[in-house]
């Protein structure tokens, strides 16, 4: 029985709750550094609001803080979230060929690597209020929180926030991992990869964002390559015989 978009919203809703909780946490820390270099609330909040990105807001606010020109901020903004145009062409395959234009721009807007993560994990067709339902604005209220609270919170508070984001990725790919070997496999390459390539001479001295883009086309196209997923008319063969 297919899913109706209200049913959709709910469940996005429910499993985007931890992620909209730990993002009001996480997002802290971003605040205390929009406060630092003379943001108010209203400004952190609306940065985070149409930039859910946190290295990619960190790398922003560097460059703000060094009085960099507005065509420097855009691009170090643009290289550190590349990334996520590869999880947009990923999660485009995922949607329906008749699903209008505004619905995939609205989709493209709210894709983080937590929301890609458990959207690329439904089964079938997505349906784009999964998306919606996902309660994300929790990034841009604990960055307003953060700042209200800069000169309150110890370095220490901020510090043990600022590791929550990577709990909650290793959260999400722990689950695929203990179902599928070759996804267990991949996981674990990809750490072992990400650490040498901040070691290797060439490598190493790109940003952290075209590393990652760089990996994640190698570790994606490699495992395409080794382990196809069966398409639909190969798993009816296989079921058959």
């Amino acid at each position: 029985m297919k899913e109706s978009n209200s049913q959709a919203f709910r469940r996005g809703f429910r499993d985007g709750i931890p992620i909209g909780l730990g993002y009001l946490a996480v997002s802290f820390s971003i605040g205390i550094a929009a406060r630092n270099i003379g943001l108010n609330a209203f400004q952190g909040f609306l940065m985070s609001l149409l930039n859910n990105a946190s290295a990619g807001e960190y790398a922003g606010l560097t460059v703000i803080a060094a009085n960099s020109p507005y065509i420097e901020v855009a691009i170090v903004t643009l290289i550190t979230n590349a990334r996520y145009l590869l999880m947009s062409c990923a999660m485009s395959q995922r949607l329906s060929p008749d699903l209008s234009l505004g619905h995939r721009l609205l989709m493209s807007y709210d894709i983080t690597d937590e929301l890609f993560g458990i959207a690329i994990s439904r089964p079938g067709t997505l349906n784009p209020y999964y998306t919606y339902g996902a309660p994300l604005p929790g990034w841009a209220f604990g960055t307003m929180l953060g700042v209200i609270a800069g000169n309150i919170m110890s370095p220490r508070m901020v510090s043990a926030f600022s590791v929550a984001l990577f709990g909650m990725f290793i959260a999400i790919i722990i689950p695929p991992s203990k179902q599928n070997k070759v996804v267990a496999g991949l996981v674990a390459l990809a750490f072992i990869s990400s650490f040498a390539a901040t070691c290797l001479p060439w490598i190493s001295t790109l940003s952290d964002g075209t590393r990652t883009i760089i990996l994640t086309v190698v570790l994606s196209a490699g495992a395409a390559f080794f382990f196809p997923i069966p398409t639909e008319d190969e798993t009816s063969a296989s079921t058959k015989q």
